[in-house]
């Protein structure tokens, strides 16, 4: 069964320093759905160790749960993020939605 819309939560404006927690969850898709996260359009790697582009990012992405969680925050964190949930049925994805640091 193909995923519906997820759910995404996005904190609006968080303080430079400070923890941000961003949730995607859906709950029809089967098999379960994997999560991915976008900034502007532009995939955030589960594994910040091994690109470059990166490494200078303090988050941590869990693809089961959908949870995309800064530790802190910094400027160029700002922007539009938005989710996919993905199944062997399809995908589906929520709107964009701002963060200002």
């Amino acid at each position: 069964v193909k995923p519906m819309t997820p759910r995404c939560t996005v904190p609006k404006a968080v303080p430079v320093g400070k923890t941000a927690s961003l949730h995607c969850h859906e709950n029809e898709g089967f098999p379960k759905s994997t999560y991915s996260w976008y900034r502007n359009s532009e995939p955030l790697s589960p594994d910040t160790k091994s690109n470059a582009k990166f490494q200078n990012s303090s988050y941590t992405l869990n693809p089961t749960t959908g949870t995309l969680v800064f530790h802190a925050v910094h400027k160029g964190d700002t922007g539009r993020y938005s989710c996919i949930a993905t199944n062997d049925a399809g995908f589906a994805k929520c709107e964009e939605q701002e963060m200002e640091v």
